[in-house]
């Protein structure tokens, strides 16, 4: 169990992830049948910001900020001031996350652009460091290379889907809209 639980925090990234895809699950178990597309997104999206977003940057604050020389041991690096930036930053993320939860699609937006920049610039970071340095440490080599590719992508694939099925059921998908502004 200890294991587990090591496991789990270590690869918070995709520990969170997970956990959204099953709070979105009972969420949606939660629902009344038949459920439209727009539901599934609307679940999906929401809970996959609470996690992966708001909770998985206020972890990520809490770990750089108070922890931070064993954050950088764990990625491969030497303790910095640094440290206590980047765990602000994403003091920042998560707070942002946390309003888009259940907010407007622009909010989601601002929620998933910003994280999207930051991990996609970090996982371009991970590989330099791989290849200049051969750092294979876990946290930067391991789990969290592919979560700071995969997260943005999930990201932008659910807001496609945020408007490709829209809330209103007599509303036609978004992309299908025909222009009547001639």
């Amino acid at each position: 169990m200890a294991g587990l639980i090591r496991f789990a925090l270590e690869n918070i990234t995709l520990t969170l992830l997970v956990l959204g895809l099953v709070a979105s699950a009972a969420s949606l178990l939660a629902t009344p049948r038949p459920r439209t597309a727009h539901a599934v997104v609307e679940a999906v999206i929401s809970y996959f910001i609470l996690f992966s977003i708001a909770l998985g940057y206020f972890y990520n604050f809490a770990v750089h900020v108070f922890f931070g020389e064993m954050a950088a041991r764990f990625i491969g690096w030497a303790d910095s001031p640094f440290q206590r930036e980047v765990g602000f930053a994403s003091l920042g993320f998560a707070a942002v996350g946390f309003l888009a939860f259940r907010g407007s699609f622009d909010s989601r937006v601002a929620a998933i652009v910003g994280p999207a920049c930051f991990l996609l610039g970090a996982a371009g970071g991970h590989i330099i460091e791989i290849i200049n340095r051969g750092n294979l440490a876990p946290g930067n080599a391991g789990v969290i290379l592919y979560t700071d590719i995969l997260l943005p992508v999930i990201g932008f694939a659910l807001l496609w889907l945020e408007r490709r099925y829209p809330h209103r059921a007599d509303e036609e998908p978004r992309t299908a809209r025909a222009d009547t502004s001639a």
